[in-house]
């Protein structure tokens, strides 16, 4: 009994004591956690989640204030950080770096920092409260990511060890994300503040800073009007499978250049080659007006962690990174980031061409009714020139994939250059060669025939594009066989036109050594002859600029224009897809027209049936003994319909033949 009674006693002392147990020791338990959350924890910042990384959560906790008083108030933060000795330099600069850039995000998203459309109908002396709250909001969002800047600068660059030393440290990475991010939502906050600039300004000033814009290492931009600058990270694009990217250190963006207005644009003009244009240039070479910026920022003067954090003189560097893949920074050369889908992408969104080219079969009065044609990137004299040629009620829209994985590669980047031709599929296919071979041979005269990137370039034409690309690198004069094709009355009115017999002459542009037909159909097809495709073909009218264009230049040489008219839509001048019929006066002519000798040529078709018969395969459209050429250096057959330059094999195939050419160049070794 009274053994039972000791044991309750114990009992009884021992439940007393246990929460004195509890708070004289810590109780660890353990759990298993899934790997997500793991690297989640130790990978997640202020910039993936509204809460600052762990590791600064556990500098914080050293001066034993919550993360969110710090987030509110963080210069009292950093000060109160700065007093404990047992903080390093790296706890310190990264974490501030993250504070401050946590107080600028918090400061975006308030209501503050944005105006309300309903403020719009309150009286104008509301309306400026609300406008001087907006400006006070956003100056202190841009000294919040001055500062951010400044620290992540200064970690990445200034601490005892360098960036090298930490290569493999999650933190070194959150650091190099808050400094670019910064940098981007700094320059893009300061064009909101001062929207009322039409162009981006030589100095950004924010409180006692001062930004000095260096357009040395992209000089181009020096000597044009920057219309806006967008920051790639805001960008999101449906239709691109892929956003090609190079990490590294700065702020991505897209500089956007002051379109301009060029005369006789959208006039239509029948002999191009001998034409005065105002300026001397055809208006519809389009110099890129879309540019990939990398921008850094980099102190002036200085080398100290405190002249980093005080001096209030920096440069805004602004890079081109298709010529410059690495900068110096701090003695020391790192790799620059970019963006090279971004400028592509914005310019396919903004100008709507896949619309255009549809509307150009049906509609007299749009407006394309010369060729033009895009370089997707400045003009860089020591790489050569890919020409894109589309097809069939097609724009550069069809080239999205291999643009893009042009791009991506950094072999073919390093050495390629994109010109991309937009012409209007509804004319006739000897009239669209003439234009593009003068455009074309325009474009090279304009960057200059004694550059390296006027020889060795290559030709790329998909279906029509196709056709037409063929003719393009042939060497003939067809004007006698097409005499033939013409009836006695037609021979006697065009037999001394030098408008025709232009059209008919053809020489190869010299530029061009080797070429890639894609789903061509070379000698027609009878899909341009079934029920439905000759409905349309009706409708499909030739552009009335083009038929009056050329009607007032016979008139000039004293040439019956009524006969002319009645003979436009028979014969030789017919529209676009009714050319591309096997039945066609255009086929019978130019089917056995080959590219010239010594020219390097591929074709690359689709099969979309079950069999590998020439007699039965097709792409659905094409089939393959027309699409086949003899003496093609490679021909692959590809499964797929006709639109095969979208499909990853084809792709492949065309990435492999722009290698092997740069091979044959002796400018890369696999």
């Amino acid at each position: 009994m009274l053994m039972q009674h000791s044991k309750k006693n114990i009992l009884l002392i021992l439940a007393a004591m246990t929460p004195l147990l509890l708070n004289g020791c810590q109780v660890v338990s353990v759990k298993n956690q899934k790997v997500n959350v793991t690297i989640a924890n130790e990978r997640d910042s202020i910039l993936t989640r509204n809460k600052i990384s762990e590791a600064s959560l556990n500098v914080l906790s050293m001066t034993g204030s919550e993360a969110k008083k710090c987030t509110e108030q963080p210069d009292q933060c950093i000060q109160d950080l700065e007093k404990i000795p047992q903080i390093q330099d790296e706890q310190l600069l990264s974490t501030a770096s993250e504070v401050y850039l946590a107080k600028a995000i918090a400061l975006s998203n308030s209501s503050s920092c944005k105006v309300s459309i309903i403020s719009k109908h309150q009286s104008e002396e509301k309306q400026k409260l609300n406008q001087a709250a907006y400006d006070d909001c956003l100056d202190q969002q841009l000294v919040m990511l001055d500062k951010s800047i400044r620290y992540s600068y200064a970690y990445l660059f200034k601490t005892e060890r360098q960036p090298q030393d930490r290569i493999f440290d999650n933190r070194q990475v959150q650091i190099r994300d808050f400094y670019n991010q910064a940098l981007a939502k700094m320059i893009t906050s300061y064009a909101l503040r001062y929207k009322g600039n039409k162009t981006v300004p030589k100095d950004i000033k924010i409180g006692k800073s001062i930004y000095s814009i260096d357009y040395s290492h992209y000089p181009q931009l020096n000597t044009q009007e920057v219309e806006t600058l967008l920051s790639s990270y805001n960008l999101n694009f449906s239709g691109l499978r892929s956003l090609n990217r190079r990490d590294g250190f700065g702020a991505e963006f897209v500089a956007i250049l002051t379109a301009p207005k060029k005369a006789e644009e959208d006039k239509y003009i029948v002999d191009p080659l001998h034409h005065h244009y105002q300026g001397g240039v055809n208006p519809n070479i389009h110099d890129p007006r879309y540019l990939a910026v990398s921008i850094t920022a980099q102190p002036r003067t200085g080398e100290s962690v405190d002249e980093i954090l005080h001096n209030p003189n920096f440069s805004l560097k602004i890079y081109d990174p298709y010529s410059i893949e690495k900068i110096q920074v701090a003695k020391k050369q790192y790799p620059l980031a970019a963006n090279f889908s971004a400028p592509y992408g914005l310019w396919l969104a903004e100008n709507n061409l896949g619309a255009s080219a549809y509307l150009t079969l049906i509609d007299r009065d749009e407006h394309l009714t010369m060729p033009h044609l895009y370089m997707l990137e400045p003009f860089n004299p020591n790489k050569k020139v890919i020409v894109l040629v589309h097809g069939l009620a097609s724009s550069p829209e069809a080239w999205i994939r291999l643009t893009n994985d042009i791009m991506g590669d950094h072999v073919l980047r390093e050495h390629y250059q994109v010109w991309q031709v937009f012409y209007s599929t509804n004319m006739p296919i000897l009239e669209s060669r003439y234009q593009i071979n003068a455009i074309i041979n325009q474009t090279f005269n304009y960057i200059g025939q004694d550059t390296p990137a006027a020889k060795d370039a290559v030709l790329v034409g998909h279906s029509m594009g196709g056709i037409i690309s063929r003719l393009l690198v042939s060497d003939i004069n067809l004007t006698q066989p097409a005499f033939k094709l013409l009836k006695n009355r037609q021979l006697n009115r065009f037999k001394d036109d030098p408008i025709l017999s232009a059209r008919l002459n053809m020489q190869p542009i010299p530029n061009f050594d080797r070429a890639i037909f894609l789903s061509s159909p070379h000698r027609g097809t009878e899909f341009a002859d079934r029920w439905f495709t000759l409905a349309a073909r009706k409708i499909i009218k030739l552009p009335g600029a083009f038929l009056g264009a050329l009607a007032d230049t016979i008139q000039e040489q004293d040439l019956n224009v009524q006969n002319f008219v009645k003979d436009v839509g028979n014969g030789l001048i017919q529209n676009g897809p009714s050319d591309l019929s096997n039945n066609s006066k255009f086929t019978q002519l130019t089917e056995n027209v080959m590219p010239k000798k010594g020219m390097v040529y591929h074709s690359i078709i689709g099969n979309s049936t079950n069999s590998q018969d020439p007699d039965v395969m097709s792409d659905g459209i094409v089939p393959y003994k027309s699409a086949h050429l003899d003496g093609a250096a490679s021909e692959i057959i590809i499964k797929g319909g006709h639109s095969i330059q979208e499909t990853p094999q084809a792709v492949l195939e065309l990435r492999r033949i722009l290698r092997l050419h740069l091979v044959h160049l002796g400018l890369y070794k696999p």
